[in-house]
């Protein structure tokens, strides 16, 4: 099938009127997390996994999906109007889409912040559409090697460019590792680590870690810090940018996707990173940088551009790779996983409905939240009115609800117990949980594709390394932690020799 014939066949599916419903179901629950700050698309997806299993694999990823970029959305609306942002991919909005609300230009600050965020949302979709046939045609020469090299090469990236230092890292990502190989073995069937508990014959569930590592352990947190921030409105004026407003923020919303759209591809960069990148860039070519942090409408609309184009190209590692760049990626990706689809260079040509059906839905998505954005700003600030309170009393409950009814056992609230506690104790030493998860999902798929690969080379590993593509995925997932590694050496002798 062509390109065009691949697009309809993603429209036929987007356009049902289910998947419809899920898509607006998804965006809309994804702005008001947004709007809520310390309740993220990682919360909410976590807990709507246990949910997710009795809907169709279409209906269920286009939810999630949605809940994660609309959250991209929702952060902008609270970041202008109440200078609280809910994402932290929008606190740098706060710096100049606040005080243009202080002006009285508050609706020109959101319109152009959606209007960018739909352009940007947008290029992003064509991108994952465009990255997916090359990557196909290359697949056709991934072997049980290649996987096993791009794996691990995956793991040693993200581990590097991952808070807490590249062994750390390394160590958290093979904690997860040993969680994952809970079960029986892939090979011979045999039992391992389940230390006689009959619940761990078939491996840790992912919902119920993912639940207790995420949406736990970050209620307890933002608990014990106590930050609750007041609400304050201002008053939004005119919904329609000037002339001067448009010739000032297009050129940024261009140059935000593009930095969004390159970032938002590399493990570990993310939304925050995007936004902040592209307020920076905004900046430092301005003919007048002190207009930025006195309302420059620029300093809105790159940031917003970026993060929505983060948001999309964050799915290419993921859909065309198998490869995780980010926690809620790592969601999305144990989300496939629970419905029987293995992403990677094969889901286009395997799983083409899906794949299609969900760039096509993004795209809906997008439409939908510029239809909902403005028209509902009311209602946005009004749930910041809702008490924390309430809030994770609710989470909680619902949290040991959904992972009791999987299985109808105490167990699955025990385990949610303890890798709540378990996400707790990583966050507090300053590691990131993240990279537990991608440990957790990456280890299995390593160890199936390293021991086949063995099997078919009858025990010479030099079959990594014979091989073009996974001695290239080895080499540069070396040369990764060898930078970073030399990056740490560097810093902490500066440092030394500074004191």
């Amino acid at each position: 099938m062509d390109f065009f014939s691949l697009l309809a066949l993603g429209m036929q599916v987007a356009l049902n009127p289910v998947n419809l419903l899920y898509c607006l179901m998804g965006v809309t629950l994804g702005t008001a997390i947004g709007v809520l700050p310390g309740v993220g698309p990682i919360i909410t997806i976590a807990l709507l996994l246990p949910l997710s299993f009795g809907l169709p694999p279409e209906a269920s990823i286009i939810l999630l999906a949605g809940i994660y970029y609309g959250a991209a959305y929702g952060g902008s609306t609270t970041s202008i109007l109440v200078n609280l942002p809910g994402e932290a991919s929008s606190a740098v909005t706060c710096i100049d889409g606040h005080q243009m609300a202080k002006q009285g230009r508050a609706g020109a600050a959101l319109a152009v912040a959606a209007l960018g965020s739909f352009f940007a949302g947008t290029v992003g979709t064509m991108l994952i559409a465009l990255a997916g046939p090359p990557l196909a045609a290359i697949a056709k020469r991934f072997g049980a090697a290649e996987y096993a090299a791009l794996v691990f090469a995956a793991l040693l990236m993200v581990a590097a460019m991952t808070r807490g230092g590249v062994i750390k890292g390394i160590g958290v990502a093979l904690l997860g590792i040993i969680f994952g190989l809970a079960g029986s073995d892939i090979l011979t069937g045999t039992f391992r680590f389940t230390f006689g508990v009959r619940e761990l014959r078939d491996g840790i569930d992912f919902a119920v870690l993912a639940v207790g590592l995420f949406a736990i352990a970050e209620i307890v947190g933002n608990i014990a810090s106590g930050d609750q921030g007041t609400v304050t409105t201002s008053k939004i004026g005119s919904l329609w940018p000037t002339r001067d407003d448009f010739r000032r923020s297009w050129p940024a919303v261009l140059r935000g996707t593009g930095v969004g759209s390159l970032l938002g591809v590399l493990p570990g960069a993310g939304m925050a990173m995007s936004s902040f990148s592209a307020y920076m860039v905004e900046k430092s070519i301005a003919k007048e940088p002190e207009r930025f942090g006195t309302g420059a409408v620029e300093g809105v609309a790159a940031p917003e551009a970026a993060n929505n184009a983060a948001s999309q190209t964050s799915f290419i590692p993921t859909l065309l790779l198998g490869i995780p760049g980010s926690p809620v990626m790592a969601l999305m990706l144990g989300a496939f996983m629970i419905h029987g689809v293995q992403p990677g260079p094969r889901m286009m040509g395997e799983h083409a409905p899906l794949f299609w059906g969900l760039i096509v839905s993004m795209w809906i998505g997008n439409l939908f939240l510029v239809i909902l954005n403005l028209p509902l700003i009311g209602l946005w600030v009004r749930l910041l009115k809702v008490p924390y309170h309430w809030l994770y009393v609710f989470v909680l409950a619902f949290a040991c609800v959904g992972v009791f009814t999987m299985g109808s056992s105490p167990f699955q609230v025990y385990a949610l117990v303890f890798f709540g506690v378990l996400g707790y104790l990583l966050r507090a030493a300053g590691l990131s949980p993240a990279l537990f998860i991608l440990g957790f999902i990456l280890g299995p798929m390593f160890e199936e594709n390293f021991r086949r690969a063995m099997a078919i080379s009858r025990g010479n590993a030099m079959v990594f390394v014979e091989r073009p593509i996974s001695l290239i995925f080895i080499l540069l997932g070396l040369a990764v932690v060898l930078l970073a590694t030399t990056s740490f050496i560097r810093r902490g002798r500066e440092e030394a020799t500074a004191d």
